[in-house]
């Protein structure tokens, strides 16, 4: 509903639009039946203008999440000799696709998303570390596609959906970020 009001004071839906979808919503039952009320609006102003995320592994790796972050549109990832690990799991993110750079280099990408997410890694070369898509295509309303490109490098490109150890914790502490 938040999204909602949201889109309507920055001028995305009409005040008639509004009130029709906030009604649904609070007719909605299934997580899915909210998520399609937001899936067509146009994204706002502010998140298109956002700078890329860039994170380089380097020496000591890079990581972002599992805490709450809000999402660009387009995210970099270079694995160097450290590794980079990008969770989305618990991140923010209005938009319906995410172009995401990864460069598995010398030590790695593993990208981390929510069941519910889908990607779409036909954009990628595995180089020689290869890339492993652990993802399922049960993409769910609203939600947003990763959009995979760059090289699996020496080490490669892993991208998969919260392993046993993860989604523990994601259930032991529902709030966290």
């Amino acid at each position: 509903m938040e999204q909602l009001r949201d889109a309507a004071a920055e001028g995305r839906i009409d005040l008639d639009e509004l009130d029709s979808r906030l009604e649904q919503a609070l007719k909605s039952k299934t997580h899915a039946e909210l998520a399609a009320l937001t899936a067509d609006l146009p994204r706002p102003s502010s998140v298109e203008s956002r700078p890329p995320l860039v994170l380089k592994g380097g020496m000591h790796g890079a990581s972002r999440g599992p805490g709450r972050w809000e999402v660009p549109g387009q995210v970099i990832a270079h694995g160097g000799v450290g590794g980079v690990k990008i969770d989305f799991t618990r991140a923010a993110c209005r938009l319906r696709e995410v172009a995401v750079e990864a460069y598995g280099e010398m030590a790695g990408v593993t990208i981390v998303i929510p069941d519910g997410w889908a990607a779409d890694t036909s954009g990628m070369d595995p180089g020689v570390g290869g890339l492993k898509d652990k993802t399922t295509p049960d993409r769910l309303p609203g939600t947003p596609l990763i959009r995979l490109t760059g090289s699996g490098g020496m080490a490669g490109v892993v991208i998969r959906h919260p392993n046993r150890r993860e989604r523990r914790k994601l259930h032991s502490n529902p709030t966290q970020g």
